[in-house]
């Protein structure tokens, strides 16, 4: 658990990045902290390792303070991922992913075995890429690797400042449906810096929508989207609402909705739909397929089929209750 408690950082000449932060990440969380830029969200965020240390007020983690402690003990104690990635080029990719374990004297053979265990988590075959460097990947690749980095020791706590911001749209979008699936088997306490209320949506369990180091709001995505705390935070969805509202609901959501289906069957993977999909990319599967129906599937269960107009017919209530896009 992260808790800020009134948390200040003012810099010299009167500069003010963050004030009065009061904020809970419980464990296993995602919290995504959100806003345009110089809304005080890095700044939040390199906090936590004491990148920067606050003027005022406390940061805990897990009750303790951390600014009771030694600052590079604590920093190897938090897993931390970076937009620009910061692998070290005169490394091969063994030897970047366990730099903190190296430092924590873990045995060889103990690093060894957590390396090659973390290129198979992000999707990297051990015998192929442990042995690169960095210069040899593409920014995909160094991305996983940098991700693969901050989960070395196995940290509690990890904190992911713009990991996805400098990719193309298309791998953007695959890593963070990969993080997505890695994310609910490594149970981690993460906060999540972004600009794009679309990825802080997609990512997120809580979003805090910060604007001029102020919180503006605190909330579930679905709650933040329809449910907007003040006028700035309403303007800040702006035009954006129905595909945002969109992206909240899930197709578990229609699960009432849902057609029986033969649970004996194990169908094609372009065939079906995970429970978790938002409605935007169940709209995708369909038109990609042309198909009148797909399986939904739970943790490897068939829960239903989901038929296109029934799909549609939940899309049209979003568009009536938000009045559609601008």
């Amino acid at each position: 658990m992260i808790e800020f408690e009134h948390v200040c950082k003012r810099y010299p000449g009167g500069v003010t990045a963050v004030e009065d932060l009061c904020l809970t990440v419980e464990d296993g969380q995602t919290l995504v902290l959100l806003g345009t830029s110089g809304s005080g969200k890095t700044t939040t965020l390199k906090m936590v390792n004491r990148l920067i240390n606050p003027s005022a007020g406390r940061i805990a983690i897990d009750g303790a303070d951390i600014m009771q402690g030694d600052p590079i003990t604590l920093r190897r104690g938090i897993g931390y991922a970076i937009q620009h990635i910061g692998l070290f080029p005169h490394m091969t990719i063994a030897e970047n992913i366990g730099v903190v374990p190296r430092l924590l004297n873990w045995a060889e053979a103990r690093i060894r075995a957590r390396v090659d265990e973390l290129l198979a988590m992000v999707g990297l075959d051990a015998a192929e890429f442990r042995t690169r460097f960095p210069a040899q990947l593409s920014g995909g690749q160094r991305q996983r690797i940098g991700v693969a980095r901050a989960l070395a020791a196995d940290p509690p706590v990890v904190l992911m400042d713009e990991p996805f911001g400098a990719l193309d749209p298309i791998t953007r979008e695959q890593l963070q449906n990969e993080f997505l699936e890695l994310e609910s088997a490594i149970r981690k306490t993460i906060l999540f810096v972004t600009h794009d209320v679309f990825e802080a949506v997609k990512m997120g369990d809580r979003i805090a929508l910060l604007d001029q180091g102020r919180l503006q709001q605190l909330a579930a995505p679905a709650e933040l989207i329809e449910q907007p705390a003040n006028e700035f935070v309403d303007s800040f969805l702006g035009q954006h609402r129905f595909q945002l509202a969109l992206l909240t609901r899930t197709v578990k959501s229609l699960a009432a909705k849902l057609e029986p289906a033969d649970a004996s069957e194990t169908p094609a993977p372009e065939d079906r739909l995970a429970a978790r999909s938002s409605l935007v990319e169940a709209l995708d599967a369909f038109k990609k397929t042309a198909h009148a129906a797909l399986t939904v599937q739970e943790r490897g269960n068939t829960i239903g089929m989901l038929r296109k107009r029934t799909l549609l017919d939940a899309v049209a209530d979003v568009l009536g209750e938000t009045g559609g896009p601008e």
